[in-house]
């Protein structure tokens, strides 16, 4: 089992091998595709594209992104860096920088693995007027969707257009390369299939965007569930060992989705007993920004701080685009991803609420060294050999930590009266109908006091609280 092969490796680090991808509790088992025929999926034409530019852009301006730009030359290319390389990019013609980009695709990874800062690109992509802007979405969609600070929906539109031309152009070559190039393509096209299964249709209730996208190596991706530039709550799933956009990007996908529900139910409620004045809304982001561990990488920290910088990264540019209409940020995080979490806020990142369950261990001391604004929750489910190892520090459950006791073992709602199941085990945090799922969206809705801790002080915790 998972379980006993994760308990070997944070026990003794013994290198083990696993077959098959993590299915989560909820989800529809993942199908082996054996047709390289691409899936139906919602993608803007070229127009579409260049409509998104019409939609408002950040209004936050950085005076030194709005500088001279230097001529792109293949020369400057290999030596710019930063926002300098993003004004050549954009200055240049489209074609110049279309090929600058496609002659040297490490340039642009290297660009996008260490971009400039959200409010410079903010800044930058606002001082473009809008026929620059519309030229570089067609010149660099790859680079336009994936860099934090560009309005949600010219990223989307970018990165929708990346995934069906990248599909399409796996199938043509496909059809006349080698068997061993035909199978390393097909892999990659599974992938991509799966990101298009989990956006779903363009009649999807409620929206879903792609806010990220790497269709190379293992892949990454970031697929909202709501309006992330209007959203009050906006909260963040981060992922720990095994989950990846090839195994997983449905899986987590509808993860979100049942977080999203969930919240919204709850606001909901609340606003018909009167607790709040109209009904908020909410976002919930699938986000898979960095490559997670497998068993035989599990116990270095290495890829934890490639998340750091990741989710690090992504915040800023949620900060970035919002302005003065701050939502309320909730990073809800499980397994390694918490130990990556908790990295991130040491550092400059703030959040509003931070959530742990299944945690290996904290590089913190305790919550006084994390920028969280409000609570943090940590949770521990019942045969679960993950939590209480504290292999990454100190242990996120220890009373010295600080944290607040989430409970996952399930029992009467006293505000709903539904019968909620336990969570068992690694991987069943984010199962429907479970007491761990509801005292998560209450932690992204910022409704902390209604949290179970499994005390009796959890018959106090109904509504009479709030209002």
């Amino acid at each position: 089992m998972l379980l006993d092969a994760t308990a070997v490796v944070i026990a003794s680090l013994t290198v083990a091998a696993v077959a098959g991808p993590v299915t989560l509790p909820g989800a529809p088992p993942v199908t082996p595709i054996t047709s390289i025929a691409a899936p139906a999926m919602s993608a803007p034409d070229r127009p579409a594209l260049e409509r998104a530019i019409d939609l408002p852009t950040s209004t936050q301006h950085d005076a030194a992104a709005l500088a001279p730009t230097t001529p792109l030359t293949v020369e400057s290319f290999e030596n710019l860096t930063g926002v300098d390389l993003l004004h050549a990019l954009a200055a240049a013609p489209p074609a110049v920088s279309a090929t600058a980009l496609e002659s040297n695709p490490h340039r642009l990874q290297a660009l996008l693995a260490a971009p400039p800062g959200a409010p410079q690109v903010s800044g930058w992509w606002a001082g473009l007027d809008a026929r620059a802007q519309r030229a570089l979405l067609s010149a660099a969609p790859e680079l336009v969707g994936n860099l934090d600070g560009i309005p949600v929906a010219v990223r989307n539109a970018a990165n929708r257009d990346v995934l069906r031309s990248t599909i399409r152009e796996l199938e043509l070559e496909g059809l006349r390369a080698g068997r061993t190039i035909a199978a390393q393509n097909q892999q990659r096209l599974e992938m991509l299939y799966g990101v298009a299964d989990a956006l779903g249709p363009a009649t999807a209730n409620p929206p879903r965007t792609l806010l990220q996208l790497d269709t190379h190596g293992q892949g990454k991706m970031a697929i909202v569930l709501g309006d992330l530039e209007t959203a009050d709550y906006v909260s963040y799933l981060m992922p720990g060992m095994f989950i990846s956009v090839g195994g997983n990007a449905v899986e987590w996908t509808d993860t979100a989705a049942r977080l999203y529900d969930e919240q919204v139910s709850w606001l909901s409620l609340l606003a018909e007993a009167g607790a709040t004045d109209e009904v908020e809304t909410v976002a919930t982001v699938a986000w898979i920004g960095y490559q997670t561990p497998t068993l035989l990488n599990v116990g270095s920290l290495d890829l934890a701080y490639e998340g750091r910088d990741a989710i690090a990264r992504a915040i800023d540019g949620l900060q970035a685009i919002r302005g003065t209409d701050q939502p309320y940020i909730a990073l809800l995080s499980h397994s390694y991803g918490s130990t990556a979490a908790m990295l991130a806020l040491q550092q400059s990142t703030t959040v509003d609420a931070l959530a742990m369950i299944g945690s290996p261990g904290a590089p913190a001391s305790s919550v006084d060294e994390l920028n969280v604004r409000g609570d943090v929750f940590v949770g521990e489910a019942a045969w679960d050999p993950i939590p209480n190892s504290a292999f990454f520090g100190r242990d996120p459950g220890s009373a010295e930590f600080g944290a607040r006791v989430m409970s996952v073992a399930g029992g009467v709602d006293v505000i709903t009266n539904q019968v909620l199941t336990e969570s068992i085990g690694h991987n069943y945090y984010f199962a429907a109908g479970t007491e761990s799922l509801r005292n998560l969206a209450l932690i992204g809705i910022d409704k902390g006091e209604l949290v179970t801790d499994g005390s009796q002080r959890d018959e106090g915790r109904t509504l009479a609280l709030l209002l």
